[in-house]
């Protein structure tokens, strides 16, 4: 187990890079890496399994504790993000499928790696946890409602279809997870270490399954939807942090907050599409899979160099076992 948990540690500090190298694997092998897309909702569903695993009931304490942060961030989550999709894909004169995906990863709860990003970057981890678990909770109503009611005019789905697919996709592996760790502590927690591992390499997979299946169209739009994809993100951090401020939230709830609402489980929004759309839907969220790594990443370095104004909470490192 040490040595995986070397091999873990690993892949986590080196995750943007991963990425990026699993859009690239798509594009210089697309028929190969296409072969994978139908597989996606499975692989969606191993990792947000091991996300249960790491969350526990006490997570949710902080809500009780500091209910204007959590309430602030998951707000925030569900507005912002998905408005920013709708108007940058218009903005940008985007075709419809591109505008659907947009608003899907808009629409999509907290990323799978922001927690290990707020922990990098000093913020305010436990607030991070709690964030990220309520909006994955979340997600079976409030994604299909917001979805539908921004870009459904004219999509051939239904919100019941769509709150079906995330409850298979994502509710019932977390709650799974959440239960298997509840009942069966001790191994879990001896798995713990090679959790990031698990995420990322299906992360990654995912990626180049999705960049696979639109080789021509990464190659002919990526440009442009590559400037959408990078200010929805930037928006979003920026936004995240404002509303702490004018919240008058602690520097390092601010931090959490500018994090969870830039940083989107893409690979939810990419699942979802594939299935219930068409596959150039899924590209923006392949993209943001690989930019909102690299982002969080620079974000974490330049805030790591500054100590939150207040006194940051006590680091829970097996939160960083999210990635």
């Amino acid at each position: 187990m040490t040595v995986i948990k070397s091999i873990a540690d690993v892949v986590g500090r080196w995750f943007a890079l991963l990425v990026l190298a699993g859009g690239v694997v798509g594009l210089l092998a697309p028929a190969q890496s296409a072969a994978v897309a139908p597989h996606i909702p499975l692989l969606l569903g191993v990792i947000m399994f091991g996300m249960g695993l790491t969350m526990r009931p006490v997570d949710f304490a902080i809500v009780a504790k500091h209910p204007r942060a959590v309430i602030l961030g998951v707000v925030a989550q569900y507005t912002v993000m998905p408005l920013l999709g709708f108007g940058i894909a218009h903005l940008f004169q985007l075709p419809p499928m591109l505008v659907v995906g947009m608003v899907l990863v808009g629409a999509a709860p907290g990323g799978t790696s922001s927690n290990v990003i707020v922990y990098l970057a000093r913020g305010d981890v436990a607030l991070s946890v709690a964030m990220t678990s309520i909006s994955t909770l979340l997600a079976p109503v409030l994604t299909p409602l917001i979805v539908l009611g921004l870009a459904g005019s004219t999509l051939p789905v239904s919100a019941g279809d769509l709150f079906l697919s995330i409850v298979q996709m994502v509710l019932v592996p977390v709650v799974a997870g959440l239960l298997l760790r509840r009942f069966a502590t001790r191994a879990v927690e001896a798995v713990l270490p090679a959790l990031p591992l698990v995420s990322v390499t299906g992360i990654v997979v995912v990626v180049a399954a999705v960049v696979g299946a639109n080789a021509d169209a990464v190659l002919g739009t990526g440009l442009l939807l590559g400037l959408a994809v990078v200010l929805h993100n930037v928006l979003g951090l920026g936004i995240g942090y404002a509303a702490g401020a004018v919240s008058k939230v602690p520097e390092s709830a601010r931090r959490a907050v500018s994090i969870e609402v830039g940083m989107q489980n893409s690979g939810l929004a990419a699942a979802l599409a594939t299935a219930h759309f068409a596959p150039l839907a899924a590209l923006p969220g392949a993209l943001f899979s690989v930019w909102h790594n690299v982002s969080g990443a620079i974000v974490a370095t330049l805030w790591a160099r500054r100590v939150p104004k207040d006194t940051p909470p006590e680091r829970d490192t097996e939160s960083a076992t999210r990635a």
